[in-house]
């Protein structure tokens, strides 16, 4: 009795000090539009994987909208442990013009600082009545096309580029061209009937929303368009929540690798304590659990094992990079976003 007495009085006092000592955390993910579903699993999942870990508690804050607006937002003054934003380029603005984190943020986890991928592709009514199969489609006659804003938006600027090198695709036949001074003219004449596409598929858009839900929900719930161009997460959440006798999925032949990143944002972790638990949060999309979140929410998982679990959900697309058709997001934001680039030259309104 004495034994059994001593053993429960010693597991109480633990669990006593258990509590007493257990920390509390609140750790603010700034994310982009689409990432709603995923994190609100993801977050539930490292909460309870954390407190396991260490006996420690966990509240993590959403904030979700354009991947740019975002950015702006954090440089302007939002305190945000970490950032999972649409593309490098937006984590590298935080980076320049705030020093919250360092310029080389992209080596301090694998794969760049991309725990998952995606792609472009295209929503369409069902039975597609348009008959849009290819980037070509959707500047046929009569064809409505909507979209975000790449000023605002990270998949709007995904998307126009998935456009443009669909178009160098198709005129030189081999994107490995680009890097080759003999196809100087090829090349030369293939970048203005990419240039010339643009403008006039931005001509197709009627509308242009600050961000991929916004797009979405003009699309499916105010009925505007004949097709929408957004992240692939994005169309499988509308066909899941809308139905398939609503909707259905275009997968064009030719895309982009979509690489949304994520970063520790150093200065402000510092000064709240939490960059370990920053870390481990960011880590976890790396681990095996939160690999299986993000292919259960149509990302595409870093995990070849389970990147080939959930390979059904994912279309044969060839896909191409930024650095091989665009040099890289820097490059590519100076040519076609800043004030007075491609975008703004072609898109009168």
């Amino acid at each position: 009795m004495t034994t059994k007495l001593t053993v429960f009085f010693v597991s109480v006092a633990i669990a006593i000090a258990s509590t007493v000592y257990a920390a509390d955390y609140e750790l603010t993910n700034v994310s982009y539009d689409p990432t709603r579903e995923l994190y609100e699993e993801f977050n539930k999942a490292f909460a309870k994987h954390y407190k396991t870990l260490t006996g420690d508690n966990v509240k993590v804050k959403q904030s979700h909208g354009g991947s740019s607006k975002q950015a702006r937002a954090v440089i302007e003054g939002v305190q945000a442990d970490v950032v999972t934003l649409a593309l490098a380029y937006d984590i590298d603005s935080i980076a320049s013009k705030s020093q919250l984190l360092p310029s080389d943020w992209q080596k301090k986890f694998p794969d760049n600082s991309t725990p998952y991928s995606s792609t472009v592709v295209f929503l369409v009514r069902k039975g597609n009545p348009k008959k849009i199969k290819t980037w070509g489609d959707l500047i046929k006659p009569g064809v409505k096309v909507i979209a975000a804003h790449p000023k605002t938006s990270g998949v709007a600027r995904w998307g126009y580029l998935a456009g443009w090198g669909s178009v160098l695709q198709d005129e030189l036949g081999d994107l490995k061209k680009l890097s080759d001074p003999a196809y100087a003219k090829e090349i030369e004449a293939a970048q203005k009937k990419a240039r010339a596409y643009t403008a006039e598929l931005y001509k197709h858009v009627p509308v242009l929303d600050s961000g991929a839900r916004g797009a979405t929900q003009t699309f499916v719930q105010r009925g505007q368009g004949d097709v929408l161009i957004n992240w692939e997460n994005e169309a499988f959440l509308a066909v899941r929540e809308y139905g398939k006798d609503k909707f259905e999925i275009v997968v064009p032949p030719v895309s982009i690798l979509a690489e949304p990143p994520v970063a520790v944002v150093d200065k402000i972790v510092d000064k709240r304590g939490t960059r370990k638990v920053a870390e481990a949060y960011i880590k976890f999309l790396y681990e095996r659990e939160g690999q299986e979140i993000a292919g259960k929410n149509y990302y595409r998982p870093r995990d070849k094992e389970i990147l080939k679990k959930y390979s059904d959900n994912f279309a044969d697309v060839k896909l191409f990079s930024i650095d091989d058709v665009f040099g890289g997001w820097q490059k590519a934001q100076k040519t076609h976003f800043e004030d007075g680039g491609v975008f703004d030259q072609i898109n009168v309104r």
